[in-house]
């Protein structure tokens, strides 16, 4: 699917010289005083991991790609692998864990996960939005503070560092946003 290449955003998924570049960052839309408008995008090569920065000019249209999206269950770590299990054919595959990166520890067992794949290639996992963890350590509440003193820091259950607030203990159950690491709720 052709798109300007005004309207590129992180995560999209392109076709560039014949190979799939999964784009990084937000792009920086520029207009110099002299010469038409451009868009720098940084993008990382899907097969080989490779980066590249590549200018487009704003009328340019670039090569969309359009995913399948499938729900599979994590399994289990084999080594530097993930194994995952298609929730409709039972069939299991597996995938290299930094298609997760520093995410992988918030990887449950029985957790389902999106798989992002184009022509039957896996290409990008997409965990679930919050999960719920215990709280292994974590100061004690200091007499005074209040509600709305400055959060403390937190070490869950899977060795991930969170901020939390004064009145949560430890051995409490919390609900993380696993995109940025932070503290939404006390679970119910």
């Amino acid at each position: 699917m052709k798109m300007s290449a005004n309207s590129i955003r992180a995560g999209n998924v392109l076709m560039h010289n014949d190979r799939l570049y999964v784009v990084t960052k937000t792009p920086e839309h520029t207009k110099p005083g002299k010469g038409g408008a451009f868009v720098q995008v940084e993008m990382k090569d899907v097969k080989s991991g490779n980066k590249l920065n590549e200018r487009f000019s704003s009328t340019e249209s670039v090569e969309r790609v359009r995913l399948d999206q499938k729900d599979f269950q994590f399994l289990y770590f084999e080594g530097e692998k993930i194994l995952l299990m298609d929730l409709e054919s039972f069939e299991q595959i597996e995938v290299p864990e930094d298609f997760v990166g520093e995410k992988k520890a918030y990887l449950q067992d029985g957790m389902v996960v999106k798989l992002e794949m184009h022509e039957n290639d896996p290409i990008n996992i997409e965990l679930p939005e919050t999960v719920t963890l215990a709280i292994t350590e974590t100061e004690p509440v200091v007499k005074g503070q209040t509600a709305s003193a400055s959060y403390k820091p937190a070490i869950l259950e899977n060795g991930v560092r969170v901020m939390v607030p004064p009145f949560v203990n430890s051995e409490d159950k919390i609900v993380v946003r696993t995109e940025d690491n932070t503290y939404v709720e006390r679970a119910k």
